[in-house]
């Protein structure tokens, strides 16, 4: 839906149309899963 790349402080998610692409700027801050109104992110574990 899209809702997790709005919030993203730095514009590291693209939606595409069946997928998210997260870009190496990422540095895991959990905002986007926060925000999923379907709880369908998860932080990715090292």
């Amino acid at each position: 839906c899209g809702c997790c790349a709005g919030v993203c402080v730095r514009n590291c998610i693209e939606v595409k149309e069946t997928a998210l692409v997260f870009d190496d700027n990422c540095n895991n801050c959990g905002i986007c899963v926060d925000a999923c109104p379907l709880a369908a992110l998860e932080m990715e574990e090292e």
